[in-house]
């Protein structure tokens, strides 16, 4: 997970959180608001988890969000090992940064927002699309949707 930030038409500014399974590529989640707190991180991520289950460890930057108390004890609690990239290098967290920067040219870059409200509809229906619609090399050229069931399968079939 890292922040973005962008701005409404006003100039008022506010930021997105977008939170992605480096293995599935899929992306869970993107928080948008004008204010990202260490406490809301750990909310949003208790929502996720209740659909996607824990992960092992996150992969995070040395932001003030990310080394807080607070989402230092959610992880401590969950057995989560939050995992912090070196100062200043953020290859990494490279398929972050390579989520980060698709999101801004397709999505933030694209539009001009008049409110928060748009903001979260269209960065909700980028962040499905990217899910449903959009095929990745990496994946073999399917959608994280379609790898997502494919490794589902395979999981299945070894029980």
């Amino acid at each position: 997970m890292d922040f973005l930030h962008d701005a409404l038409h006003t100039g008022r500014k506010f930021r997105v959180l977008p939170i992605i399974d480096t293995y599935t590529r899929e992306c869970f989640w993107i928080e948008a608001d004008t204010s990202i707190g260490g406490n809301r991180v750990a909310q949003v991520l208790t929502r996720i988890s209740a659909v996607h289950g824990l992960p092992e460890q996150i992969v995070v930057d040395n932001g003030p969000e990310f080394i807080s108390n607070a989402l230092d004890a959610w992880a401590f609690e969950r057995g989560i090992r939050l995992q912090f990239i070196r100062p200043g290098k953020p290859v990494d967290n490279c398929h972050m940064e390579s989520f980060n920067g698709k999101f801004r040219d397709e999505c933030l870059n694209e539009n001009w927002f008049m409110t928060l409200d748009q903001v979260r509809k269209i960065v909700e229906a980028w962040r499905v699309d990217y899910n449903q619609n959009r095929p990745h090399s990496a994946l073999g050229d399917m959608t994280p949707a379609e790898f997502k069931l494919q490794e589902l399968s395979k999981i299945g079939q070894n029980f």
